[in-house]
Formats: C-alpha cells, sequence, structure tokens
C-alpha cells in the first residue's frame, strides 16, 4: 500500500514511529517534572494564604517601602543641614597652661584656641597673677591674628590649628 508507493519498508516506519513516541514520552516525563516542582513552590508561596491577604500583604509591603523612602529623604535632608551648621561651630581646640610669672607655681595661667572648620575663633588668655587673674581674648580670622599673639597664645593656636586633621 503506502509502503509500496512511497518504496519504504514497514519496518522503518515503525522504527520511526517507536522512536518519536519514546522522544514524547521522555518530554512528557520532564513536563510532568517541572509541573511538579513549580506546584511545590506555588504552595510554598500560597501557604496559609488566600488571594485576598496575599493582596493585602503586598500593599502593605508597598506602603512600607514608600515610607521607608520618605524617611530616607527626611534623614538625607536633616544630614545636610548637620553638616552645614557643622562649619560655624567650634571644632578645633589648642590649650596651653603656663606660669605667668616665675614666683607663681602650679600652671594656673592658659591660653585656649577654639576654632571652626576654617579656622576663625578665638584665642582667650588668662593670667593668674597675686592680685587676680585677668582674661584677654583675640580675635582669629583665617587661622591668622590682627594682634599680636603671646608664645603661649600662639602656640594653643597651632595646636586648635592641626587638632582637627
Amino acid at each position: 500500500m503506502i509502503s509500496e508507493v512511497l518504496g519504504i519498508h514497514s519496518d522503518y516506519v515503525i522504527i520511526g514511529l517507536v522512536a518519536v513516541t519514546v522522544i514524547l514520552l521522555i518530554l512528557y516525563i520532564v513536563n510532568v517534572v517541572q509541573m511538579a516542582k513549580l506546584k511545590k513552590r506555588y504552595k510554598i508561596f500560597m501557604s496559609g494564604k488566600n488571594a485576598r491577604n496575599l493582596e493585602k500583604t503586598l500593599i502593605e509591603r508597598l506602603d512600607q517601602v514608600d515610607s521607608l523612602l520618605e524617611a530616607n529623604a527626611t534623614n538625607e535632608k536633616n544630614i545636610k543641614k548637620i553638616f552645614a551648621n557643622m562649619k560655624f561651630t567650634f571644632q578645633k581646640v589648642g590649650l596651653v597652661k603656663y606660669d605667668a610669672f616665675n614666683e607663681m607655681g602650679g600652671k594656673l595661667s592658659f591660653s585656649l584656641a577654639l576654632l571652626n572648620e576654617t579656622d576663625d575663633g578665638f584665642v582667650m588668655n588668662a593670667v593668674h597673677s597675686r592680685e587676680g587673674c585677668y582674661t584677654y581674648v583675640k580675635e582669629i580670622i583665617g587661622g591668622n591674628s590682627v594682634i599680636v599673639l603671646s608664645p603661649e597664645e600662639k602656640e594653643a593656636l597651632d595646636m586648635a590649628k592641626t587638632s582637627n586633621k
């Protein structure tokens, strides 16, 4: 019949059909295994939840992400403001204690330098003597003073300029 018309032996046709059947059987088994894995993952994902609970959970998580993004933006703004304010605070300190007069002991006199980020600030000098304590303040702009500094004041200023490096 067909084999005579086409010139093909029926044995070859049967072997070809068996080969196709085996290939289809293997593909079916692979498909069943993959479906079983997918069902298992789906059950784990949906365990204890119905569609409404799952939707509610997703909406809650998205709301939490939105609130975290807002909080992060607020924190970034506050950090920038803090850094801007820090430029004007005293960050550098230098302190030198000394004896103003040889007959006095205990190093009761001192020079204190306080500077901000741009080396602006002041040097305070407290001189202790038998009659009392006298305090002087000298303005510092850009790390320098218009008024001549004593050796102790200069030492305190240099200490302050290098204290925050």
